[in-house]
């Protein structure tokens, strides 16, 4: 059975260890030396190398013991900030960060369930396919431990994602597609108390163009939001050159396409209305994931919860994850709830039993 105390102590183990996204070094060493005990082949990309952090993606390969497909499981090893020197709280069977940084489930339960879920099966000497686990850099700024990852070493066709909140039996079924957007717009300088007839505000131009712009949620499937804008300086100048940072996400390329266009219209609208110019680009981070109705995968994971007596639903999110990315590498791809709250906040918890009963579920789909 799941060893509850075991899976705890893991998990605690893990969210003392200070990884933001680029440092997770720390992390990987400690779950390689885990896996090393165990005699498995490990082995590390360079995907470190291709985004600037100190260590690379790490996989893990365990021979089968019985049959089936090989499947893999993946979670990352980095948090986002503030996320060193946590403290964690175990109070009514509940886990808390000590309220000053967040606590790291995020994505370290996904890590202690996939193990626990593996010592399990060894334990109980339980038969299983060959299983691959990824733990994955850089998640949290961008996905680029999935978008750098060496292929070659996560052969198999299916992978579980276990990243991502809601209640144990949740099944993320639709992800979004992101667009980081860049707008520059360009105005004429000219000192603001001489001569500012003969200026451009940059300031302005942007002024504008946000307020024609639909913004927020815009549709079930589409939401548009500003996330800084920089530029300007002093007040006796005419401000020539401002900068602003968006995103649009949406499960409907079309939908996705259509809000870039608009806001890309408002921009340029705007500039010309005040005789300037503008810059607008954009770069789809990641695209949006699809899981077919049909999905071996999918019918798997669900019959795994039924012979657990475990409740299954199938969600859409507005949030991307490495699922995004390996979907978009052919991989076919499931997210599942496990269970922690309030993550990206201090107040983050998980329950000790979403671990356990999570990982319960992995095993059952580890199984041959």
């Amino acid at each position: 059975m799941i060893n509850k105390d075991r899976i705890l102590s893991l998990f605690l183990d893990l969210v003392k260890i200070d990884s933001p996204s680029l440092k997770e070094k720390n992390v990987a060493d400690y779950l390689c030396s885990l896996m090393q005990d165990k005699g498995y082949e490990i082995i590390k990309d360079n995907a470190g190398k291709a985004c600037g952090g100190n260590t690379g993606n790490i996989f893990v390969q365990i021979p089968a013991t019985g049959d089936g497909d090989p499947i893999a499981f993946s979670a990352h090893m980095d948090c986002v900030n503030p996320c060193c020197g946590v403290v964690p709280v175990v109070k009514d069977d509940v886990v808390y960060s000590s309220g000053d940084t967040v606590l790291g489930g995020d994505d370290k339960a996904g890590l202690a369930i996939m193990i626990e879920a593996l010592k399990h099966l060894e334990e109980e000497s339980i038969p299983h396919p060959e299983i691959y686990l990824m733990f994955s850099i850089c998640e949290e700024s961008g996905m680029h431990g999935a978008k750098n990852m060496d292929a070659t070493l996560l052969p198999a066709k299916n992978v579980i994602v276990l990243d991502s909140g809601g209640a144990v039996g949740t099944i993320v079924i639709k992800a979004p597609a992101k667009a980081g957007i860049k707008i520059v717009f360009k105005g004429k300088s000219a000192h603001a108390g001489i001569t500012p007839e003969s200026g451009i505000s940059a300031i302005q131009i942007a002024a504008e163009a946000v307020t024609h712009m639909n913004l927020l949620r815009i549709d079930k499937e589409t939401t548009a939001n500003l996330g800084s804008i920089e530029g300007g300086g002093s007040t006796n100048i005419v401000t020539e050159q401002v900068t602003l940072s968006a995103e649009a996400r949406s499960t409907n390329e079309e939908s996705l396409q259509s809000q870039l266009d608009h806001m890309k219209k408002c921009c340029v609208d705007a500039a010309d209305n005040f005789g300037g110019a503008c810059d607008f680009d954009y770069e789809i981070s990641y695209p949006a994931l699809h899981v077919d109705e049909s999905s071996m995968l999918l019918a798997k994971v669900e019959q795994s919860c039924k012979n657990i007596s475990l409740s299954s639903s199938r969600v859409s999110t507005g949030g991307g994850s490495d699922s995004n990315i390996l979907y978009g590498k052919g991989y076919d791809v499931l997210t599942l709830g496990i269970g922690m709250s309030k993550v990206h906040t201090v107040e983050e918890f998980i329950k000790i039993k979403s671990m356990t009963d999570c990982a319960e579920l992995v095993a059952d789909i580890m199984k041959s």
